[in-house]
């Protein structure tokens, strides 16, 4: 890590941007690996350019003095309704990776989704953030259902509350920065969580492990049916992550899900694809308020998380400025972009009029440009 880059006050999330970060970044590769998304890169960028399509209609002479921001998932009180999303291969950014960030929710009081392509192994990683509220296992679907069946085993031994099934990664997306990079893990590192499932199987060509891991180790016929048999397999609760149809999403809770995940894995797999932002108001239509309904893509700013709930999540998951923070300062990094989004978010419910998350609703958006969104003023 750049050591005068190290040394840089964080003091706004936005800034965790290319300027800054590329140069804590051992290498390019990965700089573009964590930022980069799919084909032309239009909903990597339509997921922040969305949050300008809405405007905030705040109520005053409201008591303020005290807001309560904490959020409880899965019956654990969590300080902040921001959760640190499932992002593969953290090492990369910071040597300890994943224990760091471990370290630093725990500390913030949130919670945090390890991703199966994890760099330091599942065991360890609930280890390091054990004095925490809550630690969810993210799962990506292998073919091998004996291997997989271990692994949902061990996350459950390890102490994970439940698990984010990831539906919308049947194929890696066409990630053109990466191929133009050969992006492939730094020596040294490995997906510790899937050591032994590619044993004895030759490497093939110059791709990157990551996609060999998809053509070959992750099951693309996946459909409904594995919630069913993930069911047989443990007793713990089951989010599907990667949701953007409404349909989709009251199919998942007719099947017994116990939450959602609205995403678009970052930009990262459709291009095109909508931004996740515009899908909560619909999906929550279709769904009520049955099971917990969460969103990633885009969270850079209190207000950001503050429109995310008014229009129907329960809470966001943040992802790339995590990884720029732990790139930046380690577990120290983290716990400032976490603490950074707390008190933006405090500050936007006091200056909105909201005391509770439960103030949060639907009256406080009101969309860019829509005069008529409060009906004809012009007589009063």
């Amino acid at each position: 890590m750049h050591v005068d880059a190290a040394k840089q006050v964080v003091c706004c999330v936005q800034r965790f941007g290319l300027p800054m970060t590329q140069a804590c970044m051992p290498m390019v590769q990965v700089y573009d690996y964590y930022a980069g998304g799919a084909d032309t890169e239009s909903t990597v960028r339509d997921n922040r350019a969305v949050y300008a399509r809405y405007r905030l209609l705040p109520r005053y002479m409201v008591d303020v003095s005290h807001c309560d921001m904490t959020y409880t998932l899965l019956g654990r009180k969590l300080r902040m309704p921001i959760i640190v999303a499932p992002m593969s291969q953290q090492r990369m950014a910071n040597d300890e990776g994943e224990l760091a960030v471990a370290r630093a929710v725990a500390k913030e009081g949130t919670a945090m989704v390890l991703s199966t392509m994890a760099t330091q192994p599942l065991e360890d990683v609930a280890k390091a953030g054990k004095d925490g509220p809550l630690q969810l296992f993210q799962l990506y679907v292998i073919k091998d259902r004996k291997f997989c069946k271990s692994l949902i085993q061990r996350a459950g031994k390890a102490g994970y509350a439940g698990f984010m099934v990831t539906v919308d990664a049947p194929r890696l997306g066409n990630r053109i920065a990466d191929e133009r990079n050969k992006f492939s893990l730094p020596p040294g590192m490995d997906i510790s969580n899937l050591k032994g499932l590619e044993k004895g199987k030759g490497k093939g060509d110059s791709s990157s492990h990551i996609v060999r891991i998809f053509q070959e180790e992750v099951d693309a016929s996946l459909t409904w049916e594995f919630v069913k048999w993930m069911r047989e397999v443990t007793d713990l609760p089951v989010f599907v992550k990667g949701i953007l149809s409404p349909e989709d999403a009251r199919k998942a809770v007719d099947i017994g899900v116990d939450g959602i995940v609205v995403s678009n894995h970052g930009g990262r797999q459709l291009d095109y694809s909508p931004a996740t932002l515009d899908m909560i108001a619909p999906i929550r239509a279709a769904i009520g308020h049955q099971v917990p309904l969460l969103m990633d893509g885009g969270i850079r700013r209190g207000t950001d998380v503050l429109k995310a709930i008014a229009l129907g999540a329960d809470a966001v998951m943040l992802g790339r400025p995590v990884l720029y923070g732990l790139a930046l300062q380690g577990e120290e990094g983290v716990r400032k972009v976490l603490q950074m989004l707390r008190r933006e978010l405090m500050l936007g419910m006091q200056l909105a009029g909201c005391h509770k998350l439960a103030a949060i609703t639907q009256s406080l958006i009101l969309p860019f440009g829509d005069s008529n969104h409060y009906g004809n003023t012009s007589k009063m």
